[in-house]
């Protein structure tokens, strides 16, 4: 079996009067070890399968597999516990606490596992050492860049070693030189570490950097994209 696994995923909500279905249908693997990319216009489904993949969301048919666990079995705190386990994800605003400093914000996840301060602080480093800002640790998020906060973003992500990496258009807010950056930061993790990925995207230049890419549109997927 793959290690991610959509059987015939169908997720529809309601926007006043009308029904809106950004995911239609859906059938798909994914690989261990792959740096997925799902290419696709605003509005097309992806943030949603992407919720659906991290357990944030539930489909209203079929099955979302994730490292073998159905994550439809999972609800409350046991849904909560294994997304903290096993899903780091990087969004496209950062989501950093203002008043934490580099440092604080990634050991942040940590704090749901029985660690104590110093296996805490061995993990931080190592996750600022792998995104190239230990020279930051100390400084709030308003003193970065916005490619660096992205970075510590990342950091924040992986810093639990979660198997499976989720991002939700990681360099949509960024200029061209710190959008390579994250991106080339998002390769090594998958190529040195053996993270499986799944990049969401508009831009057919960030999804050249993945191992494969498909196109979802109007809640299909289609034919796998050309990079």
């Amino acid at each position: 079996m793959a290690f991610i696994e959509l059987d015939h995923v169908t997720k529809s909500f309601r926007k006043g009067e009308h029904l809106i279905t950004p995911l239609d249908d859906v059938s798909l693997s994914i690989e261990a070890g792959e740096f997925f990319v799902l290419l696709g216009p605003s509005g097309s489904g992806k943030t949603t399968l992407l919720h659906l993949l991290a357990g944030i969301d539930r489909p209203d048919a079929g099955r979302v597999v994730v490292g073998g666990q159905e994550l439809g079995a999972l609800d409350g705190g046991p849904m909560a516990d294994w997304r903290a386990e096993h899903v780091g994800y990087v969004f496209q605003q950062h989501h950093l606490v203002p008043v934490l400093t580099a440092w604080e914000n990634v050991e942040l996840p940590l704090h749901l596992f029985p660690l104590s301060a110093a296996q805490r602080a061995e993990r931080v480093a190592l996750a600022l050492a792998a995104v190239g800002l230990v020279d930051r640790a100390d400084h709030l998020p308003r003193q970065l860049s916005g490619g660096q906060e992205q970075r510590v973003a990342v950091a924040r992500a992986i810093v639990a070693d979660p198997p499976l990496l989720v991002a939700d258009e990681p360099t949509g807010n960024l200029d061209h030189a710190s959008a390579e950056a994250v991106l080339e930061l998002l390769g090594r993790l998958h190529r040195e570490r053996g993270k499986t990925i799944v990049m969401v995207t508009h831009d057919p230049k960030a999804a050249a950097h993945g191992t494969r890419a498909v196109r979802l549109d109007k809640g299909r997927l289609l034919a796998e994209a050309a990079r």
